[in-house]
Formats: structure tokens, C-alpha cells, sequence
């Protein structure tokens, strides 16, 4: 019997699982849907298709959250940037998609975010209008959306006092005050991913970090074990590539243009008391801001940037000092005192993966910051079906069109999807999330199993205090990441589980830390995490 506040065995992932699963998966009986891809979408898809009762295989290369899903704002947009370029319907969808998250599926990590727009001289008092009237609608697309005013307050004009009150880092100088709007605000984008698969995993899904899909059919996928570089076959009635930027090298014919977003990480010193993030407009665009994202672990976010990425697609983009410039010199255009290179702590950037409609004239492409943020789902002349495109808001309206494509298309037997009611491991009510017995930062990183993350530290030092003097995650996190949330290794705990290695500093001072845990819980199992043998199956066979 599990203690009170314990996960249910059900949704725990852990390295003796994944062996498992792997074993009974590889060269197994077929089952209904293998996902390749556990970003959000394809972890959506997962969840989606196992709430559905049809049996479910979702494998990735690397990690939970590897590639784009970790790297993005952490906003839950409500859609205003999309209503302002006319695309109504995308506009709509992401304030639907955003009040699904707020109030019934995901409440412990999304959250109401304040934001201040400041007047400054570089914004006219036309512009300033022309905002306060964008931020009415998008109060009206809440509206339409049917979340509640109780989860999204209403925007308003600031004085100057209560601007530099929210704000105080903000120039004196010619500032008229500021416009006040709510939005939604993860407060981790690789949790929301965690909590998607081990959601998915109480469901039935097999979750399977790891495992690379090296080749894609109708009928299934040849992969390779990259803990062991053992290969086999995973059979399947329906294959879902949800593999983000990666997409058009498994499946012939998707066009996929990425997009580098950049985001700085400072240190709360850098810019002094937050208690609103800052929508600071960028200088000759109409609608692009650079966002000012305070977090709940002390750091500062800064971004973002829109800029094409041409060649490979690398594993982990890197934040080119371009980048870097360009949001410095923004985010100064509104300071009292200016922010250096050298505050900059951390950086780091995610790949969008826009949906390429060029029919291959990249000459006359738009900006990729004119593209549109619509989803697709492809299906290819072999039957593979694609979702590519969307963005981290409306993950689970993409995962539900996949999946409704791969029944559609393959011919399952399933319903209709059921989640936009199905809370993620972790979800309940505000009030209850409230009355929990354990401090707030945990609640809103684990909702209900924060008191069990909690106990697990009860009484040792080496769990119960922070790895990092300043830097609040405890031993016990860590140890929960490799007990319940299918880390298997250091850069699982410290890169997806944990932020701690957004800064490159705060990283090597946990390590050690990190590693002595990963020792232990090898030691206590007997074997190198994630390892155990199967036997590999011929794609002919």
C-alpha cells in the first residue's frame, strides 16, 4: 500500500520499468498506436490515445521535454499576438486551449502572470492605443473562451507609481505609466511534459526514453536501443510522428522551417524586485515584444528571439551572441541601470517546428516570426501520420487531431478524446492545492504529490536541505526525479526534471550531488540504470 501523498505506482517511471516495457515492447504482440516523439504533442498524443483504451507505445530518442518543449517561455498564451494578425481561429483556440490548462487539467502548474506593458518615450501615445484596445480583445477572447474572471483578471491602465511599484527596475525618465494584462504562465514547461507521460503511464502506455526510432512505417518502426545500440521492431496499427523539428527526416515530404527562440537567465539581482513580468515592445515592430519573465526559483528569463535556422538541426541549439545583443539592447531601452553581458548567468534556445508552406521557394518565405503558429497533421503515402507546427499552448488540441487521424486513417476502434477534462498527475482544485502540507514552490511544481516529495527528505540532510546554497531544489527532488519521473542519468535530473543546468555555474555545483544519488540508486538495484538485455528482432521478420 502506497503512503499517504504517494504517487500510484501506476504513473511512477523509473529505469527498472523502462527495461521492461522495452523488453515486452520490442518484437511483441502489435499494439494499437506507437507515438514517436515525447515532447508535449507526442506525450499529449500518448495520453490521449491510452485515455482512448486503445494500447500505446511512445518512444524518444533522448528524454521526456529533449528538444523544444523544455526551452520555451513557459507561457500559456490566450492567443492576442494571433488576433492582432487577423488568424481568428488560431486566436480562439489558444484561449480555449489556455483555460483547459488553468482550470481543469493542469491547475498546479499554470497560473495567472502579471504582466506591465511600460509607456515609455519609444512607445507614442498611438501606440499605447492601439495596445490597451489589443489587450480589451484578448480579455474578450477569454470571454469567448469561457474561462472564468476569477482565473484571468481583467487588464487596466497603471499610474506611474504603481508601474514603478510592479516594476522597480524601470527608467523614471518620461515613463506615463504602464498597461496591466494577465496571462497564462507554466511554472515549468519539462514538468508539464513529465506529467503528460506519467499520466499517459497510468493509463497503460509504455513510456520509453531512449529508444530511437530509426525507421518508420504504417506498420511500425525499426529502433535502437541507445543504452545498449540493441535494434528491433515495435509493430504497430498506427504510427504518430510527433518528433517536432526532426520530423521531415523520419517521414519524406514534411517541410519543417525551424525557428530559433533565445531566452537569457539572470540572476534576481540583475534586475532587483519582480512582481510582474514586462511586455517591453521592440523598436519598429507593431507586434513583437521582448518578454521579462520572472520564476518561481529566483531567476529572470528574458526573450525571446524569432530567427530561421538554416542546415542540420542540431540536438541542443545553441544562444548566438547575436541573440544575446539583441535582447540585452531591448530589455536596456527601459532600465534605470543597464544589464551587462556579464549578468547574463545562462542562455539558452529552442528550435520552433514551423510548418514550411514555401513549396520550396525559401527565397520568397516570410519572417519566420510571420508564420503561422498553425498545427497540421500529414499522412503519408505509407500511411505514417505526421502533427508538426502548433506551439506549446494548444499541445493537446494537436495531440487530439493526431490521434482522431490515426483512427480515422488505420482504421482503431476508439472514441472521442476525453482530455479536456482529464487532470495531469498532480492536478486538483486551487483550494485544495492550498491546504496541502508542504511550502508553495513544491505545490506548484508537483501539486498533489508535494507533501510525499516533501516526506521523502524528512529527516536526512543530505535530501532534506538544497543542493545549491541560494538555489532552492532539495536532494529529495532529485531522488523523486529518479524514483517516480523516469531520470535516468545526470543530465535527466539536472536539464529536465530539475533547471538547475540552465546555468552552466549552478550545474557543476550540483553535480556531485546528483551523481552520489544516481550511485546509490544503482547500487540498490543492482545494475547500471535503464539496462536490461532483450532480445533484438530483424525489420524483415
Amino acid at each position: 500500500m502506497n503512503p499517504p501523498g504517494a504517487p500510484a505506482s501506476a504513473s511512477s517511471l523509473s529505469a527498472a520499468r523502462r527495461a521492461r516495457e522495452l523488453t515486452d515492447s520490442v518484437g511483441g504482440p502489435v499494439v494499437d498506436v506507437l507515438v514517436v516523439g515525447l515532447g508535449a504533442t507526442g506525450a499529449g498524443a500518448a495520453l490521449d490515445a491510452a485515455a482512448r483504451g486503445l494500447s500505446v507505445v511512445a518512444v524518444d530518442a533522448h528524454d521526456l521535454a529533449f528538444g523544444t518543449s523544455r526551452f520555451s517561455s513557459k507561457l500559456i498564451h490566450g492567443g492576442l499576438r494571433y488576433l492582432a494578425s487577423g488568424r481568428l481561429d488560431v486566436a480562439h483556440e489558444s484561449a480555449v486551449e489556455r483555460g483547459v490548462l488553468m482550470e481543469r487539467t493542469a491547475p498546479h502548474l499554470v497560473q495567472a502572470q502579471p504582466f506591465v506593458l511600460p509607456l515609455t518615450p519609444l512607445v507614442s501615445r498611438g501606440q499605447a492605443a492601439l495596445a490597451r484596445a489589443g489587450l480589451r480583445a484578448g480579455d474578450t477572447l477569454r470571454l469567448a473562451a469561457r474561462t472564468a474572471r476569477a482565473t484571468l483578471p481583467p487588464p487596466r491602465r497603471l499610474s506611474t507609481v504603481e508601474t514603478r511599484h510592479l516594476a522597480p527596475a524601470l527608467r523614471c525618465d518620461g515613463l506615463r505609466g504602464g498597461l496591466l494584462s494577465w496571462d497564462g504562465r507554466l511554472t515549468d514547461d519539462a514538468r508539464l511534459v513529465t506529467a503528460l507521460a506519467r499520466t499517459a503511464a497510468a493509463r497503460g502506455a509504455r513510456i520509453l526514453t531512449r529508444v530511437r526510432a530509426l525507421e518508420l512505417t504504417s506498420t511500425g518502426a525499426r529502433v535502437r536501443d541507445e543504452l545498449t545500440g540493441e535494434e528491433g521492431e515495435i509493430r504497430a496499427r498506427a504510427v504518430i510522428n510527433a518528433s517536432g523539428v526532426w520530423a521531415g527526416a523520419l517521414v519524406d515530404g514534411v517541410r519543417i522551417r525551424p525557428s530559433r527562440g533565445t531566452h537569457l537567465v539572470l540572476r534576481p539581482e540583475s534586475l532587483g524586485p519582480l512582481t510582474a513580468g514586462l511586455h517591453i515592445p521592440v523598436p519598429g515592430e507593431s507586434n513583437r515584444f521582448v518578454l521579462v519573465l520572472p520564476q518561481d526559483d529566483g531567476r529572470v528569463y528574458v526573450g525571446l528571439t524569432d530567427e530561421p535556422v538554416d542546415g542540420d538541426v542540431p540536438d541542443v541549439p545553441q544562444a548566438p551572441e547575436t541573440d544575446i545583443g539583441f535582447l540585452l539592447d531591448v530589455l536596456c531601452s527601459v532600465l534605470h541601470v543597464p544589464v551587462h553581458r556579464a549578468d547574463v548567468v545562462g542562455a539558452f534556445a529552442g528550435l520552433r517546428p514551423l510548418l514550411d508552406t514555401t513549396a520550396g521557394n525559401p527565397d520568397a518565405a516570410p519572417r519566420t516570426a510571420d508564420l503561422s503558429r498553425r498545427h497540421a497533421v500529414l499522412t503519408s503515402s505509407e500511411g505514417v501520420i505526421t502533427v508538426v507546427g502548433g506551439k506549446l499552448t494548444t499541445y493537446r488540441r494537436m495531440a487530439e487531431d493526431a490521434v482522431d487521424t490515426a483512427v480515422r486513417v488505420r482504421g482503431l476502434t476508439a472514441g472521442p478524446s476525453p482530455t479536456t477534462s482529464l487532470p495531469l498527475v498532480g492536478a486538483a482544485a486551487p483550494h485544495v492545492l492550498a491546504g496541502l502540507p508542504a511550502p508553495r514552490r513544491l505545490v506548484r511544481l508537483y501539486g498533489t504529490e508535494a507533501p510525499a516529495v516533501r516526506a521523502l527528505g524528512a529527516g536526512d540532510p543530505r535530501l532534506d536541505e538544497p543542493v545549491l546554497p541560494g538555489y532552492p531544489v532539495t536532494g529529495a527532488e532529485l531522488l523523486w526525479a529518479l524514483r517516480h519521473e523516469g531520470a535516468l542519468d545526470e543530465e535527466d535530473v539536472l536539464d529536465r526534471r530539475t533547471r538547475i543546468g540552465l546555468v552552466p555555474a549552478d550545474r557543476t555545483g550540483a553535480l556531485d550531488a546528483v551523481r552520489a544519488l544516481l550511485d546509490g540508486e544503482s547500487a540498490q538495484d543492482g545494475r547500471a540504470p535503464g539496462h536490461r538485455p532483450w532480445t533484438p528482432t530483424s525489420w524483415s521478420e
